[in-house]
């Protein structure tokens, strides 16, 4: 924009300097506040800006000083870069399958060395450490650095990614293959940045409820650029800064390259990511360059230099590293006369070292020191690295820089003097592992800095300290004695039961009730005043249901985590408090109800990062089943959440048809995992279809077979004559009971009925005892769960659900005599509960029409009578598939 009127120009300058070197920033924001004001106000449209220059956001003479020993750091930092290089290289040796990553750790060695040196805080016997969320890629460094403060040995460094043997480490971080060392899986990318949002807020959550002291604890997400375009990256900066967690620190490690190439090759990765972030109202602290372009930013009077940073874009700073210090003086620099002249007397190499503020240790301890002490916000640090720093030519800022695993020699050797590291030539191929003595200045330096900051990390609890005391199943009483002649759903039996709990005296506040805005449609809007909704804020509005017994309530107090619409949101809050006990040292009990279709297959990948998080917590699949919830069609119509929960090795997983079954279900895991300390979570799926909940049967076999999967409800003595066995579990179970009075009734076979409470879990029973089995061939055998409760029952078996067929189809194997699966396989649709069920094939008339047909395998029964049973019930043979339809 050319400018009319200089000397005006230099007047208005002139007085901000006044302002700002007399009376402070504070007084100048405000004048400059006030004349935007007064400008709107008149009906000026002032240009709008909500990022700032490309430079660093702190400036030189207002960084907070780096106290310790700058030189001695370096050697430190290069000996852990040197052991993570050579412990992925020592790998692929070996076999070049194993890979391994190298460059992100490289470009981002001196963010992780600022925080380890000087604001991780370890754990301490009076205060819980910090929470760190490690960007997957750098887990060869942090290895490296666990390795030389003696958490590692040497023979654990040569098995990295070589677990199966026991003495291994986990190619990235995983808390189930590492239960000591790592806290939260990382590498699926999105999930960290996610977790760690909903990690703050669950800590600011547990100190306003006073289950937690504040100890200005702090959780970092170290994150990739690329990384940032997962929409579960962004997702939740909003609630970050609505929430002003301020004990929340992204720092992300701007490379300017993903996997394939540049992240923003057209554009600025770190432009956008600002004003994304500001917008959000977060924070920022731009770390773009290092100490060798002071001078030159200062020597910029006209700012024609910070024009041609300002115009030049990513593909451009790749090039600039990738292609040397002459092809920048000249496509660079050279693109502005007086920005030429500024480096005139700098050598080509003098240009290239020219550093990026990521790997500069003084301005990323001042943009730290920023970001500990501000108050109100979260922050995220923007850090301008070089992908593959120090890796030579082959890595280096190249497009391929992602999946080097290994380097040439003349590589190793730059490498080497690049760190100055203390390798000879003739060594340098065994590629040796570089740890001083115990008492060397470097390994005394490195622990002294640690035991400043309360010890190693990372560190993972294993158990809390504090125990809780389970309630026994007599507590749940109003479930296990029936609804009597009232017809209520499972779902109401849930929040029965939660409601139970949270009036537990010992345990009712630990418990965490939380909703993704489904409250009313699982009938829980009665917590709302019982437990108060959490707030940081408060409610600073009258709720306009104020004059209603069930009105509105949040309160910085509050119980219930309301998400808001938002699946996964609400699944990294519930992840937070299942691993509470871990990393707050304070067990909570999470129950997360959500619509069932949008929790497995919305969410399954944070599903699988629960089970490898080691969690411990109740998720509930409400509104469950394919024909149960029969409006809504087909996105919302759920026959496969079993199915899917059946992927994940440590989530027991439940349909119960009654109250009753619940309320085992749910005492027994309250157990296991509070009680025994058991490292698995619960999936229970609940219905919204009312009909009359029965009393607990009595006799420990029925509580025993809840648990199990499978029990006796049902049981005809008569031993003449036809006889079925049938097997169903949710509201399924209900027209299975339908179809055995019919087939008692009209075609004189009597049935067995079997309530199958988890297909899942006696599936697993029967691989176990199969692979015992095929292991011990002379030992006494072992017996599956199934075939226990089948033995000596006659007839065939028919199994019937309101999921897919593979669901029960999981047990054939063990059933030893005709097994038949129905099961609701095909898309979802909207119509009446009997249509739905008709249309699957899962009513009462298709399974007396099963049981009927596999009669006929036996050889019991006439075919003839299935063709009657067919026509009689208006059943059309030639009609499609509903898994085609």
């Amino acid at each position: 924009m050319h400018d009319i009127d200089p000397i005006e120009t230099r007047e208005w300058l002139e007085a901000l300097d006044s302002v700002l070197e007399q009376e402070g920033e504070d007084r100048a924001h405000f004048l400059l506040t006030r004349l935007s004001q007064h400008a709107r106000a008149q009906g000026t449209q002032l240009p709008y800006a909500i990022t700032t220059p490309y430079r660093n956001t702190i400036p030189p003479e207002k960084e907070a000083r780096m106290p310790g020993d700058l030189f001695m750091e370096r050697r430190i930092r290069s000996l852990v870069r040197w052991n993570a290089l050579a412990m992925v290289m020592r790998a692929n040796k070996k076999d070049s399958s194993l890979g391994g990553h190298i460059s992100s750790f490289a470009s981002s060695a001196t963010l992780y060395d600022i925080g380890y040196n000087y604001f991780f805080h370890g754990h301490e016997s009076d205060r819980e450490g910090d929470l760190v969320y490690y960007q997957g890629h750098v887990a060869p460094g942090i290895y490296s650095r666990a390795f030389l403060e003696g958490r590692l040995n040497e023979n654990q460094l040569d098995n990295f990614r070589q677990e199966v043997d026991g003495n291994g480490l986990s190619s990235y971080p995983h808390p189930k293959l590492m239960p000591d060392f790592w806290q939260f899986p990382t590498v699926s990318m999105g999930l960290g940045p996610l977790q760690a949002i909903y990690q703050a807020h669950f800590m600011k959550y547990l100190i306003n409820r006073g289950m937690s002291p504040d100890q200005n604890r702090k959780v970092w997400a170290f994150l990739g650029d690329g990384e940032m375009d997962e929409p579960e990256s962004l997702g939740a900066i909003s609630l970050a800064g609505r929430e002003k967690l301020d004990n929340l620190v992204f720092v992300v490690n701007c490379n300017l390259q993903r996997l394939d190439g540049p992240v923003r090759g057209n554009g600025k990765i770190i432009q956008e990511l600002e004003g994304v972030f500001r917008g959000a109202g977060w924070n920022v602290i731009k770390v773009v360059w290092g100490r060798h372009w002071d001078p030159l930013l200062a020597q910029d009077k006209h700012g024609k230099l910070q024009e041609v940073m300002d115009k030049a874009v990513d593909g451009d700073y790749q090039n600039c590293k990738a292609k040397g210090g002459g092809w920048t003086r000249e496509h660079f620099f050279g693109r502005d006369p007086e920005a030429l002249k500024l480096v005139e007397n700098l050598s080509d190499d003098d240009i290239w070292r020219l550093n990026r503020g990521g790997h500069d240790p003084y301005k990323v301890f001042a943009a730290y020191h920023e970001a500990v002490n501000h108050n109100g916000q979260p922050t995220v640090i923007l850090a301008k690295t070089v992908k593959g720093y120090g890796t030579g030519a082959t890595g280096e800022a190249a497009n391929v820089s992602h999946n080097v695993k290994k380097l040439p020699i003349d590589d190793l050797k730059h490498f080497r003097d690049r760190f100055d590291l203390p390798i000879k030539d003739e060594d340098i191929e065994t590629l040796p592992y570089f740890k001083p003595d115990a008492d060397s200045p470097e390994m005394k330096y490195m622990r002294k800095r640690r035991e400043k900051l309360g010890g190693f990390i990372p560190q993972r609890r294993r158990e809390t300290d504090i125990k809780l005391e389970i309630p026994a199943l007599s507590a749940f009483e109003a479930v296990t004695k029936g609804s009597g002649e009232r017809e209520i759903s499972t779902t109401m039996a849930y929040v029965r039961i939660l409601g139970a709990l949270a009036k537990d005296k010992s345990l009712g506040k630990h418990i965490v009730p939380i909703i993704p805005d489904e409250a009313r449609t699982f009938g829980m809007e009665g917590m709302f005043r019982q437990l108060g909704i959490y707030s940081a804020e408060g409610q600073n509005y009258e709720p306009v249901d104020s004059d209603q017994v069930m009105f509105y309530k949040e309160s910085k107090q509050g119980q219930i985590l309301e998400a808001g619409i938002n699946e996964a949101g609400a699944h990294a809050a519930w992840i937070a408090a299942a691993t509470s006990y871990s990393n707050n040292n304070v067990p909570m009990i999470p129950f997360y109800a959500f619509y069932s279709m949008f929790g497995f297959q919305r969410t399954g990948d944070l599903a699988w990062a629960a089970g490898d998080i080691q969690a411990r917590g109740f998720l509930i699949g409400a509104t469950a089943g394919r024909t149960t919830l029969n409006g809504e069609g087909l996105q919302h119509q759920d026959g496969h959440s079993h199915i899917l929960a059946s992927t994940v090795p440590n989530c027991i997983s439940y349909d119960p048809t009654y109250g009753y079954e619940m309320a085992v279900v749910i005492q027994n895991g309250l157990q296991r995992m509070y009680g025994d300390g058991e490292n698995v979570w619960y999936y229970i799926t609940a219905m919204n279809e009312n009909y009359r909940q029965p009393a607990l049967p009595e006799g420990p076999e029925v509580i025993e077979g809840i648990i199990k999967g499978l029990y006796n409800l049902e049981e005809n003595s008569r031993n003449q004559g036809l006889k079925v066995q049938l097997m169903g579990c949710g509201t399924i179970l209900e027209e299975v009971r339908a179809a055995a009075g019919i087939l008692r009734d009209e075609f004189n076979v009597e049935s067995d009925i079997w309530s199958a409470t988890s297909f899942n879990e006696l599936a697993r029973d029967g691989q176990d005892a199969k692979r015992f089995n095929m292991l011990n061939p002379e030992a006494e055998a072992r017996v599956s769960w199934v075939e226990k409760q089948l033995a000596g029952r006659k007839g065939p078996v028919i199994a019937a659900s309101d999921y897919m067929s593979l669901y029960a189809n999981q047990i054939r194997e063990f059933v030893s005599g005709t097994f038949v699966a129905l099961g609701t396989d095909g898309f979802g649709r909207s119509d009446t509960r009997e249509q739905l069920r008709r249309f699957f094939e899962v009513d009462r008339y298709f399974i007396v029409v099963a049981a009927l047909y596999a009669l006929v395998r036996d050889g019991e029964l006439e075919a003839s009578v299935v063709s009657q049973a067919i026509k009689k019930f208006d059943i059309d043979p030639t009609r499609a598939n509903p898994l085609y339809c």
